[in-house]
């Protein structure tokens, strides 16, 4: 047991299940220290999900393993050896991460992330984050890699946004990490969630969390900020949660339970609606 990981990651949990989360995949670098290996550190946070998956049923956690693009060859394939091996224990998907000025080993890159959907796990990728990472060559070579997902999506071609939307590809947007970080001009009207949900039917956009430690805003606020500053209503929130449900790396009977769960709230929430309703006119 490595106490400090235990207890970050025991306080994560507990966070995101009491903000109303129903699914929640924790992405992580493997990190090592003079105490503990990169392997040893994975194991222990793999424990806690195991823990809390076990303890309650209303959040159920999977894990994503992020290459960081400042990793060597040597410790990409170490970290898509790591997701590979302990899939059987909640990793569902790998994740490219990273300084988005440093520049990529497209070759290296590709061939570790073949490896890792060739096992069965599902790929994501910090996408155009910033204009640095936004050549012609990296984000088309970046969707050259099959991705199930892309994060952030910022600066994007028209052209590539076309490529994305025929693909189907899930989208991960961080309003709050994105505004606040200045990654995008303008304040939260003009973050590009506006364009993406436009697409309706083409792309599923999803409201994610991003450094919530440091950013403040846990999954209820960004949420709350998109119906704020898009004018969604209550059931066009539910409609995105459950298209959400569709790009979700946990799998089927994950998928089925969210689903479920959204349909619950729905009668829920009418029947509530319809007693205050009738409560009125008593």
């Amino acid at each position: 047991m490595l106490p400090s990981v235990v207890q970050s990651t025991d306080a994560v949990l507990r966070d995101f299940a009491a903000d109303g989360v129903c699914y929640l995949e924790l992405r992580t670098t493997p990190r090592t220290s003079a105490y503990f290996t990169k392997e040893q550190y994975v194991e222990t946070v793999l424990d806690c999900i195991s823990r809390h998956n076990k303890t309650q049923d209303a959040m159920r956690t999977f894990l994503i393993l992020s290459v960081d693009r400042r990793n060597t060859a040597a410790e990409a394939a170490f970290t898509i050896d790591l997701a590979i091996k302990y899939q059987d224990r909640g990793i569902v998907g790998v994740d490219l991460c990273g300084n988005p000025s440093r520049p990529l080993d497209m070759d290296m890159l590709s061939h570790e992330f073949s490896r890792a959907k060739g096992a069965g796990l599902m790929l994501t990728l910090h996408f155009a984050e910033t204009p640095s990472s936004a050549s012609p060559a990296e984000l088309e070579g970046l969707l050259a890699m099959d991705p199930d997902r892309l994060g952030h999506v910022i600066h994007v071609p028209e052209d590539i946004k076309d490529a994305i939307a025929a693909r189907g590809i899930g989208l991960e947007l961080c309003l709050s990490c994105n505004v606040l970080a200045k990654l995008t001009t303008g304040g939260f009207k003009d973050h590009h969630f506006r364009e993406w949900n436009l697409r309706t039917g083409k792309v599923v956009a999803v409201l994610c969390t991003d450094d919530v430690g440091v950013f403040l805003s846990p999954l209820s606020n960004e949420y709350a900020l998109a119906a704020k500053y898009f004018g969604l209503t209550a059931d066009e929130l539910l409609d995105m949660s459950n298209a959400a449900s569709t790009v979700i790396f946990g799998g089927q009977d994950e998928k089925t339970r969210i689903k479920q769960k959204i349909a619950d709230y729905r009668i829920t929430r009418r029947s509530a609606t319809y007693v205050l309703t009738d409560d009125t006119h008593r």
